[in-house]
């Protein structure tokens, strides 16, 4: 009966309570004041909608209430994209909420989105994110977060799109973020224009246990680091980049695995840090500088530092990369990369050397097949053979029926068991390069991508 009584006062305030499950009900809203007094008094399970329109906040919609694993509290746009804020600020999740969503706005305010050290279980999805703010636009403090299906675009101030940090000098755990899609940081400087920061050289230690995957990534130009990745134990898969500057760069942390991206143009990967596993990208480099072993001012990075590690004991294995020359290289720095695997990968070039590790590296080379220029590597590390591969018609190079890399892989790499098609599996002898015979994944597009995502 309170419920339904709330009906009618609710009426007055331009808010409008419809019941539904016993313990849940969906409320819908047409002005900011009645949104926070929704938020107020939200249960768990409760649904609480937006109506279209543009709206100026001049404080912060805070969210204070929590609902529960299989109940959480949904704040939307009625529509996905319609409701547009706009203002000094935006939503603001209060001190130990959790299990809340919050989607479907379009964030043109100033400040920023935060999520805090102890909220947990927060879901932010199929928003547009453009603020009128400097710093970073969303950064993620709290445990078991989920981004996904957003749009993060127009930036042309330094700062980053999203920013996963953590509580004191630990790292936020668990973080997923897919399907978003991010676009169009046109930032000059020289650093500080990351698309997605994950952790900070001050966390590098700590382990992230982040997944970033299947998101999409154009003209991320702010920096030379797209995913810019400062923390251990992360998996970066599955994802687009196409016409930007900025690479998938390990920059700080250990034992990450790059798995499965397709990386056209300019940018590609590079790494420091120790036993990463760097395994079935796509990467095709129209200037060279597919993959790059970082340069190493420092054998071992201290907790706090903010210099280079060198790369130890990293895996570069069964992926596909093709560029002029120096396609797969390394910075130099004093410590030079060391204990390092570059095996199975096919490397495709045009001239010059295509594997040019800077003197004093220590590296095991096999099976790699390296066609187009001098190969770079010892003569028991490679085969110069024209690996026969062959547009497909989503644009990438695959095996023919009569490639040369079918079956003839070299050594033993149990955790390789997949190839850039997921869920292809890999059997038996394995093919070299990014692709198992087969297969027809497509780059990720703007349509399975952000706000309008399946």
């Amino acid at each position: 009966m309170i419920r339904h009584s709330a009906v009618f006062l609710s009426l007055l305030a331009g808010l409008v309570v419809v019941p539904g499950q016993a313990s849940a009900a969906t409320v819908r809203v047409t002005s900011l004041s009645a949104l926070q007094n929704a938020l107020d008094s939200a249960n768990t399970g409760d649904r609480i909608e937006l109506a279209d329109g543009t709206y100026t906040a001049s404080g912060a919609i805070t969210i204070r209430r929590s609902g529960t694993s299989s109940a959480p509290i949904t704040v939307t746009a009625a529509n996905v994209g319609k409701a547009e804020i706009r203002g000094s600020t935006g939503f603001s999740f209060a001190s130990g909420v959790n299990n809340v969503v919050l989607q479907g706005f379009n964030l043109r305010h100033g400040g920023s989105l935060s999520v805090p050290a102890n909220a947990h279980h927060i879901r932010i999805s199929r928003n547009t994110v453009q603020l009128s703010g400097g710093g970073n636009w969303v950064t993620v403090n709290g445990n078991d977060v989920e981004i996904d299906r957003n749009s993060f675009q127009n930036r042309s101030s330094e700062g980053v799109f999203l920013q996963i940090s953590g509580p004191g000098d630990n790292v936020a755990k668990r973080t997923r973020i897919h399907h978003n899609y991010f676009y169009n940081h046109t930032f000059s400087g020289s650093n500080g224009g990351e698309s997605i920061r994950l952790g900070y050289s001050h966390k590098q230690s700590y382990s992230a246990n982040a997944v970033v995957e299947y998101n999409l990534f154009e003209k991320a130009n702010g920096d030379s680091e797209a995913i810019s990745v400062k923390s251990s134990d992360n998996i970066v898969r599955y994802n687009t980049i196409r016409d930007s500057r900025g690479y998938i760069v390990l920059r700080h942390g250990n034992r990450s695995v790059v798995d499965g991206n397709l990386i056209f143009g300019a940018s590609g990967i590079r790494f420091h840090g120790n036993d990463h596993k760097i395994i079935n990208n796509y990467v095709a480099a129209s200037g060279g500088r597919a993959i790059v072993f970082g340069s190493g001012s420092e054998a071992d990075s201290g907790p706090t530092s903010t210099g280079h590690d060198r790369p130890d004991r990293v895996t570069v294995a069964f992926n596909t990369v093709q560029g002029t020359n120096a396609v797969i290289d390394s910075d130099g720095g004093d410590f030079k990369p060391k204990d390092c695997v570059l095996a199975n990968n096919i490397i495709v070039g045009t001239s010059g050397t295509l594997v040019d590790m800077v003197s004093g590296s220590t590296v095991r080379y096999e099976g790699n097949i390296a066609w187009g220029g001098s190969a770079g590597m010892p003569s028991g590390g490679y085969r110069s053979v024209d690996p026969k591969l062959v547009r497909d018609a989503n644009g990438l190079s695959r095996l023919s029926d009569s490639s040369p890399a079918i079956d003839s892989s070299a050594g033993t790499y149990s955790y390789v068991t997949t190839d850039l098609d997921p869920p292809q599996a890999r059997s038996g002898k394995l093919d070299v390069g990014a692709d198992e015979l087969g297969g027809s994944r497509k780059p990720l597009a703007k349509t399975d991508v952000g706000p309008l995502a399946p």
